[in-house]
């Protein structure tokens, strides 16, 4: 499915993302592919309402779903806090998570998908990594994932957001435009690719774009990572010399 959909109070835009050139190259993939890109007027995807295996993209939701505990988001992060978060996101340790999900548990994490408008979600507590996300959702979530966190918490779990640890900034990461910030997280198997994915946040000054690539049964994890790159890099392109992004 390729949709160029118009959402409410949209109008003509100086920048759209390259759709068909993404669609040429994802469809020369290894695997089951979606994507989904994301402005506050505009949705643009390909197979984006196809569910796929979260893999370790669900940690970004619960980082959020962790702040806004009643238990958390009112009072100043303790060093426990920050223990099991920080590696959570930057170097998406599956430890922390597992104890993040435990302590948070599954009506939170619904919670949040709930306020992010989230329409094909499903938690899976057992094994996480299995939990169903779509691009589309993914591109909902991240578009205003900040206004979603407790303001006493924002510039912490951005921050972290935007500062994974250098060994897994592939994809998007590569080929983001200079003038942009990155706020991403991604997810991927045991190194067979089995899945890789990333969704991300880009913004400069007021504007915002949000993306999502979700790959399944790729050849192996450096094949995952080329065809997120070679798909961002289409979809990316002319969104640094753009001049409005409504």
């Amino acid at each position: 499915m390729l949709v160029s959909a118009g959402l409410a109070g949209s109008s003509p835009q100086p920048w759209r993302p390259n759709v068909a050139a993404a669609v040429r190259y994802a469809s020369h993939r290894q695997g089951p592919i979606a994507f989904a890109v994301r402005t506050r007027t505009r949705l643009w995807g390909w197979h984006y309402a196809e569910t796929f295996p979260s893999a370790s993209v669900i940690k970004a939701m619960l980082l959020i779903a962790y702040l806004d505990m009643p238990s958390v988001r009112n009072r100043p992060l303790r060093a426990s806090d920050r223990a099991l978060l920080t590696p959570m996101i930057r170097r998406s340790d599956n430890d922390a998570a597992s104890e993040v999900l435990h302590i948070v548990g599954s009506a939170n994490v619904y919670a949040l998908a709930h306020r992010a408008h989230m329409r094909r979600f499903t938690l899976v507590t057992g094994t996480w990594g299995f939990s169903r996300i779509t691009a589309a959702d993914q591109t909902r979530y991240f578009l205003h994932i900040d206004a979603l966190i407790t303001p006493r918490h924002r510039a912490y779990a951005m921050g972290l957001l935007n500062t994974i640890t250098p060994v897994q900034r592939w994809g998007i990461a590569w080929v983001r435009p200079r003038s942009w910030r990155l706020y991403f997280k991604g997810g991927w198997g045991d190194g067979r690719g089995w899945v890789d994915h990333q969704v991300a946040l880009l913004t400069r000054g007021n504007e915002r774009v949000s993306v999502a690539i979700l790959t399944l049964h790729d050849e192996k994890h450096v094949y995952g990572q080329e065809t997120l790159r070679g798909i961002a890099l289409r979809l990316l392109r002319g969104l640094d010399s753009a001049q409005a992004v409504p």
